[in-house]
């Protein structure tokens, strides 16, 4: 590298995205396979956009580095960013330049170039000549360098004070550019911040389950939980046509548009239970009408279970929230299945849920005043302590159950929900 290069004056430089996990990197002798999965969810979420074909996605030393074929010469696009922000497993994105080499005069004639630029972004939003402060954090991960992290981050500090000097100056504490300089093995990274995303585990990692899907606030941001924890999904919803209205299927269509963002393509299943709450109201105690649905519901969806590989249901029950989330409810719910049913938001309250909905994106279309068939042949006076063997002989008295769930089941309409050639499944 030339070392007599002028100051101010970077060498070939590119941008690149530095993309870091966290968790993942806790993985032990199994890290390569979580890091091969996030590489790979990484290559799905960008691939539809036009620079996807130029793009490279590698990794060294715990990171994963986003570039172009040729070296990108300009900011990659934000929306790249954006897109990988929502893949699981991705703990934190910095835009950064890439310097190859690790000379001295390169890396600061890198960091010079950096700091005019952050320079003249402040300029034309505070005026020509607006003064800039910043702070350097050199990095050593190469310890074979001679140059210590400290030494480093002051030479650094005094080649940009020397340019500069005095439309710029040092600020430890408070500084407007926190100038990171990361020297590695195959050369430095150079950026200014840390976008955090939402860490967890690449999808695919974690097994497969089936949401219990409404069109509400709660099951929405379950399905996201366990999908951040690694676990594709797939959903089936009930609606009680004519009761409830196709508007309010399209909404959950929509809701589930929403975590395909985040989830990949998926299978969302919409039965009619219809059939069956008639049926319950006719046969049974209206005080146990709604613990009689919830375990049709559950018997249905472990069904379709059954049939796609899903190891496992998940609701968004709330324990409390309503009658049917009482202790003594779910635990008669639970009784009807034989499958584990996973509840992310068991204990959260109803504030702590809402935040969740609206940082992921679906607060908005769950509070659309659509019914769902919750709403149909609701009971004046729930039973909230409802005794097992009171519901399972409530259960008994309904005929032909398991003909009634098979004829569901057999009529369920199969909507495919994200992109076509999505390769996640």
């Amino acid at each position: 590298m030339n070392t007599t290069q002028s100051p101010g004056t970077p060498a070939q430089t590119e941008h690149v995205l530095i993309v870091r996990y966290g968790e993942v990197a806790l993985k032990g002798m199994n890290k390569p396979y979580f890091e091969r999965v996030l590489m790979g969810r990484i290559q799905s979420a960008i691939k539809k956009e036009p620079e996807a074909s130029e793009l490279r996605i590698t990794r060294e030393d715990g990171l994963i580095v986003v570039q172009a074929q040729a070296g990108q010469r300009t900011p990659l696009p934000e929306r790249l960013m954006h897109r990988i922000a929502k893949v699981f497993g991705v703990a934190t994105i910095s835009p950064a330049i890439f310097l190859p080499g690790r000379e001295m005069e390169d890396i600061f004639a890198a960091c010079i170039a950096f700091i005019r630029d952050k320079k003249a972004e402040r300029s034309a939003v505070s005026g020509e000549g607006t003064p800039i402060s910043f702070k350097v954090f050199g990095k050593r991960s190469d310890k074979t360098y001679p140059i210590p992290s400290p030494e480093m981050s002051a030479k650094i500090g005094e080649a940009i004070l020397a340019a500069f000097a005095p439309a710029v100056k040092v600020d430890v504490h408070n500084p407007d550019v926190r100038l990171n300089v990361h020297l590695r093995r195959k050369g430095v990274f150079i950026f200014d911040e840390k976008v955090s995303c939402f860490g967890g585990l690449p999808l695919g990692t974690n097994g497969k389950g089936m949401i219990l899907l409404s069109g509400g606030i709660d099951s929405p941001v379950a399905a996201w939980m366990m999908a951040r924890r690694g676990m594709r999904i797939e959903a089936v919803h009930y609606h009680s046509y004519p009761y409830t209205s196709q508007r309010a299927q399209e909404k959950v269509e929509e809701l589930a548009q929403i975590l395909a963002s985040y989830c990949g393509s998926f299978t969302l299943h919409v039965v009619n239970l219809l059939p069956a709450q008639e049926r319950i109201a006719l046969h049974c105690p209206e005080e146990l009408m709604t613990i009689l649905v919830r375990r049709f519901m559950m018997k249905i969806a472990e069904k379709i279970a059954g049939t796609r590989g899903c190891g496992m249901l998940i609701t968004g029950e709330n324990l409390g929230q309503v009658a049917s989330q009482t202790a003594e409810a779910l635990i008669t719910t639970d009784a009807a299945v034989s499958l584990p049913v996973m509840r992310p938001l068991i204990a959260f309250d109803k504030t702590e849920i809402i935040e969740k909905a609206q940082e992921i994106g679906t607060f908005e279309k769950s509070i659309e005043p659509y019914e769902d068939c919750c709403t149909v042949f609701l009971p004046k006076h729930p039973a909230t302590r409802p005794k097992p063997e009171t519901v399972l002989a409530a259960e008994n008295a309904i005929p032909d159950v398991e003909t009634l769930i098979e004829e569901l089941i057999a009529t369920k309409e199969i909507i495919r929900i994200g992109l076509e050639n999505d390769e996640i499944r």
